[in-house]
């Protein structure tokens, strides 16, 4: 196949371009006026009769199961990041509550730009692995392997809430970037995996899949606000907010398990093992599904735009959140309301972008504009670099080298906080749904694991700039 043929969608792809069907149209025209035997002929497939005709969705289940397995893909780390209040206690020098000011460390000053740092490099390896793994670990295996990390972990954080940790906190700090690591790794392994099947079902399914991420950083931050609003304690706070993700970690486990005996995903896995996809001479293009590594070259050729809009996406967005973002202090903390001091973080910079967050990648279920091939969509990326200045010029404390705060209102960040993430969801999404559906079907696994790779490879460059940005401020 040559780099002039036009993009050859997927079979499962709801996004077809009109001159490919009409192209398509006509050649089976031609053929039919060469051979006018061959229309009176019943069309042969070699495709299976229960893959050639697709059962309902009943009651939306299949999209409910990856909508809550997207939520269950971030929400490890989403927990961790929310949980502010609890690692500053873990980390300062008053964990026995002997006076009521906050006495922070250097290991509590930190601790969010090494947490980022921590989650995302292990996260860039583990793909690598997912990626060589695709086609010869299968996907259960990954899936339901990486679960049981992720649980274990949460488990032993679950049970350190209650451990006074006072005489050995960089034990501890270190302990927890440990923990952090594996999750991540483990965590960015499920989402590849589940994300690479996703790709053989209808753009729809990719899309719960995406929506659900941002949807578990919303309960995230509600939880957090919650048990904050709720529990006098931090301790019982932490307690009460790991023990969720611990029962719904568990719950994901048990809907991957229910996964394969519905009809519709039973359907479209079926498929998945027929990947008869033609090509230019009509001979069904089997080598390549037999290979044990998928052709990396193939897959970039077709998606690699939208793979360095995913990248610069997510990369602009670990830049500034959550260690810019959840710095910013209200203007008016010194009034003592406990909206200027204890809720002004929770739900300015986590709530408000997780919201925003979701309701961006919500929108591309009904609206997929730009498409996979338009100019207008890496543009688009590019100009949200402006939300880096934006929010470090918002009253982000404490400052020891630039002095300017140019938005001295509270309004500022949180309007920034809202376009952050909209714009996130909105653009990060449409390439990360785009990708599986502009290669063969053969491919759409390997590539949803190969867009996920540049989602957490550009969360890995992020988060070193976030860094650079948090020391020079």
């Amino acid at each position: 196949m040559d780099d002039t043929e036009p993009v050859q969608p997927s079979l499962n792809s709801s996004y077809i371009p009109s001159a490919l069907d009409s192209h398509q149209e006509s050649e089976d025209e031609d053929t039919e006026d060469q051979n006018p035997s061959a229309s009176l002929l019943p069309k042969q497939s070699s495709v299976p009769l229960a893959v050639r005709y697709c059962p309902e969705d009943s009651y939306c289940l299949v999209y409910i199961i990856f909508f809550l397995m997207g939520i269950g893909s971030l929400l490890p780390w989403n927990f961790f990041i929310t949980a502010k209040h609890y690692w500053l206690y873990k980390l300062s020098n008053n964990t026995h509550g002997s006076s009521s000011a906050e006495q922070h460390s250097d290991l509590s000053a930190y601790f969010e730009s090494y947490l980022v740092i921590a989650s995302t490099v292990p996260s860039v390896l583990c793909l690598i692995l997912n990626y060589l793994l695709v086609n010869r670990l299968s996907s259960n295996v990954r899936i339901l392997s990486s679960l049981s990390v992720i649980l274990l972990i949460f488990v032993v954080t679950t049970v350190l809430v209650k451990v006074d940790v006072s005489g050995c906190r960089v034990e501890f700090f270190i302990g927890t970037l440990a923990s952090v690591a594996v999750i991540s790794g483990a965590s960015n392994l499920f989402s590849g995996s589940v994300f690479g099947i996703s790709g053989h079902f209808p753009m729809r399914i990719s899309q719960a899949l995406i929506s659900g991420q941002a949807m578990g950083g919303t309960l995230s931050a509600v939880a957090s606000i919650t048990d904050l609003a709720l529990a006098k304690d931090v301790t019982d706070s932490a307690l009460a907010y790991f023990l969720t993700a611990d029962i719904f970690i568990l719950l994901c486990i048990i809907m991957y398990l229910l996964l394969p005996r519905l009809g519709y995903s039973r359907h479209y896995m079926l498929a998945a093992t027929h990947p008869q996809v033609m090509s230019e001479g009509g001979a069904a293009a089997g080598a390549g599904s037999t290979t044990s590594v998928p052709p990396l070259q193939t897959i970039l050729r077709k998606t690699w735009v939208l793979g360095l809009s995913v990248f610069y996406v997510f990369c602009i967005s670990i830049m500034v959140f959550p260690a810019v973002s959840s710095g910013i202090l209200s203007v008016q903390k010194d009034s003592g309301s406990p909206w200027t001091t204890t809720y002004f973080v929770p739900l300015t910079t986590f709530l408000l972008y997780n919201m925003a967050d979701f309701c961006g990648r919500q929108a591309t279920a009904w609206l997929q504009v730009p498409g996979p091939t338009s100019r207008v969509l890496p543009v688009l990326v590019l100009c949200r670099s402006v939300m880096v200045p934006l929010l470090m010029l918002c009253n982000y404390q404490p400052r020891h080298h630039i002095q300017t705060v140019l938005f001295t209102h509270d309004v500022f960040p949180v309007v920034f906080n809202c376009l952050l993430g909209l714009t996130n969801g909105y653009l990060g999404t449409l390439p990360m749904i785009y990708g599986p559906k502009v290669v063969p079907r053969e491919l759409a696994e390997a590539t949803g694991v190969v867009m996920s790779f540049f989602l957490i490879l550009g969360l890995t460059v992020g988060s070193a700039f976030s860094v650079l940005i948090v020391h020079l401020i």
